[in-house]
């Protein structure tokens, strides 16, 4: 029978000890946990943009499943490596692929990953044609349930609000204010929906847009659209839920407005939710 020399080293499977897996071991408190994983992880990433280009920028990631009563822990370790695995941009699809992919690994019925990042839009000034940066922020949520699988794109436009009663009611000038229009959206199945959609639909039903770079010309031009265009937020929610309600690739949405008053010490707002399935538009 053939010896090993004692000189050489030992194989590599030989010589990584048997380490206990604690996280695998039995509770015996029965007591289910509903969301067990990591929160607040920074990592860069890739998102897929509706001009089908690829823009990267930085996300934080929460990633839980529910752990079962008779289950010791979780295994965190496999959350970033879900993350590190997916090599495609960031996209509805993709979300949805991670979700299978983590409750499938951590053997879980159900689970929960929520991204949320800063969007950068290219704009041009109205008048001027300048180019500038708008910055949304955007939050993509991956839910699966009893089999269910949901994924909810919601982004959060800032825009300008002018209100109607101050301008019916002033002798000259009325008083407007930054808003922000988020809208939460699932679509209809192999519908497509982009972060670039929504942030359109928020600005139309704007009294106007917001610009990060404006000149005169434009500024004249954005303060009278505004005043031409007055906004309650009431308006706000109903004109954006209008829009949506008319696109038949939304699924269910929710929309809200906030109005930071100018001349007000608290917030003006206003939200709708519909399920399409559930709701007659008639």
């Amino acid at each position: 029978m053939n010896q090993r020399d004692p000189h050489l080293p030992l194989p590599t499977e030989a010589r990584v000890p048997q380490l206990t897996d604690v996280q695998g071991m039995v509770d015996r408190r029965n007591i289910a946990i509903n969301r067990v994983g990591i929160k607040a992880l920074r990592q860069p990433i890739r998102v897929l943009a509706g001009s089908g280009e690829v823009v990267h920028t930085v996300a934080t990631f929460d990633m839980a499943v529910r752990l079962a009563a008779d289950a010791k822990g979780t295994h965190m370790s496999r959350f970033l490596e879900i993350i590190e695995g997916t090599a495609q941009a960031l996209s509805i699809a993709t979300v949805g692929n991670m979700l299978a992919t983590m409750v499938d690994r951590l053997e879980a019925r159900e689970g929960r990953i929520e991204i949320q990042f800063p969007y950068f839009i290219e704009k041009r000034a109205p008048v001027s044609g300048v180019r500038s940066l708008l910055d949304v922020a955007v939050v993509v949520t991956g839910e699966i349930c009893n089999a269910a699988s949901t994924v909810t794109l919601t982004v959060t436009v800032p825009v300008t609000s002018l209100c109607p009663s101050s301008k019916e009611i002033s002798a000259y000038g009325a008083h407007n204010q930054r808003s922000h229009i988020g809208i939460a959206v699932r679509t209809a199945a192999a519908a497509t929906l982009t972060i670039e959609d929504i942030v359109r639909v928020a600005e139309a039903q704007a009294s106007a847009e917001l610009y990060a770079i404006l000149k005169r010309a434009d500024e004249k031009f954005v303060t009278e659209r505004a005043y031409d265009n007055p906004k309650f937020v009431e308006d706000l929610v109903r004109d954006v839920a209008a829009a949506l309600n008319a696109d038949a690739r939304v699924a269910w949405y929710r929309v809200d407005a906030e109005n930071f008053e100018s001349i007000h010490n608290h917030s003006a707002y206003a939200v709708i939710e519909r399920d399409k399935a559930c709701v007659s538009f008639s």
